[in-house]
């Protein structure tokens, strides 16, 4: 007579099953990256050709390649060229220095901002404005990023103060505490100072209109040097994603680590604040739509961010453009617009990756 075959209960020692492939290949998350740069070069065509003023396509593109010092060659080479190169410049920043912060904090709501940079580098506008006198967006950028310099490196001291390594949640109570500070300096000058007040609310809403080739000059060497330093520290940023324990025992040296982590940091986000000013949900949704994408790997995430975060933020400044024609709506208060429900819908979705 057949005996019925019966469930074999499971082995507690039974080694738990092999994990899954990852979804995505290497072949897959190079052509993304593609795809995305191709975005990049439609945007910044995009850029270059909407304006206030409508020129058609095929002259924009004729004077692009051959200026001839006709009207709009000039708005061509010396408005909307410059305003695209900042736009990519500062995307990249924003994007890399946010996807920095959150693998050095492992906190998949840590942002830029969470350092208190950008309000470093408004107080060093603030300082520079009702103190000093300057009126130009040129003579902003060096104040703010002297802000925004001084305090990372308190931040990071403080942080660090009685250790040897500063340690994430110490780093993120530091940057809490001084971004009080400042928030209070700020505005209790800016109540004083009217006039201050009056030219400081048009930096600090964020834009990239008005800005030339000195700006774009001006912060190039630092957002590149920025760049290599986060681009250089993906394999220790994965080892780091294990734990400081763990990381330690792969030979890292975490607070090497962080401390040119937090170098990047403040050269990306420093130079991105200054030029443009406060610039807000980039830095903080680029990364998590860059891990959802190609995975936890940090050399892919950063790539991905480095590329996403410019398309979003030109984009978002051409969309500005067509939207509040014939004048515009700062690139700042688009972002805030596009990057708030995105991230709100990604929270309710459970697709923040964490790291």
């Amino acid at each position: 007579m057949p005996v019925e075959a019966q469930a074999v209960p499971e082995d507690p020692t039974t080694p738990p099953p092999a994990p899954r492939p990852a979804r995505t290949t290497t072949a897959l998350r190079g052509a993304g990256l593609l795809a995305v740069l191709a975005a990049l070069v439609v945007v910044g065509l995009l850029s270059v050709w909407v304006g206030t003023r409508g020129i058609p396509f095929a002259s924009t593109w004729s004077v692009l390649w051959h200026p001839d010092g006709s009207e709009t060659s000039v708005i061509v080479h010396d408005y909307r060229v410059p305003r695209t190169l900042l736009g990519l410049l500062v995307g990249a920043a924003l994007g890399l220095s946010g996807a920095l912060m959150q693998a050095l904090t492992r906190n998949p709501l840590a942002e830029p901002g969470l350092l208190g940079i950008s309000l470093g580098a408004s107080a060093g506008v603030v300082v520079a404005i009702a103190f000093l006198g300057v009126g130009s967006v040129l003579g902003y950028v060096w104040f703010a990023f002297a802000g925004a310099a001084v305090t990372s490196v308190a931040v990071y001291l403080l942080g660090a103060s009685g250790r040897k390594v500063a340690s994430p949640d110490r780093l993120v109570v530091a940057g809490a505490a001084v971004t009080a500070v400042l928030y209070a300096f700020n505005a209790a000058v800016l109540l004083l100072h009217p006039r201050a007040f009056d030219q400081f609310r048009f930096w600090t809403v964020g834009s990239l209109a008005g800005r030339y080739l000195d700006v774009v000059h001006v912060v190039l060497p630092f957002v590149l040097t920025g760049l290599v330093i986060a681009l250089g520290l993906a394999p220790s940023l994965n080892a780091l994603a294990l734990g400081d324990q763990m990381g330690r025992a792969l030979g890292l040296n975490v607070g090497r680590t962080r401390a040119l982590g937090a170098a990047g940091v403040m050269l990306l986000c420093g130079a991105a604040t200054a030029a443009a000013g406060p610039i807000a949900f980039v830095g903080l949704v680029v990364p998590h739509v860059a891990r959802f994408v190609a995975g936890t790997d940090q050399r892919w995430v950063l790539a991905y961010s480095m590329l996403l975060a410019p398309v979003l933020l030109v984009g978002a400044d051409v969309l500005g453009r067509v939207l509040g024609a014939p004048g515009e709506v700062q690139v700042g208060i688009v972002t805030a617009f596009i990057g708030a429900p995105v991230f709100i819908a990604m929270c309710r979705r459970r697709k923040l990756v964490m790291l």
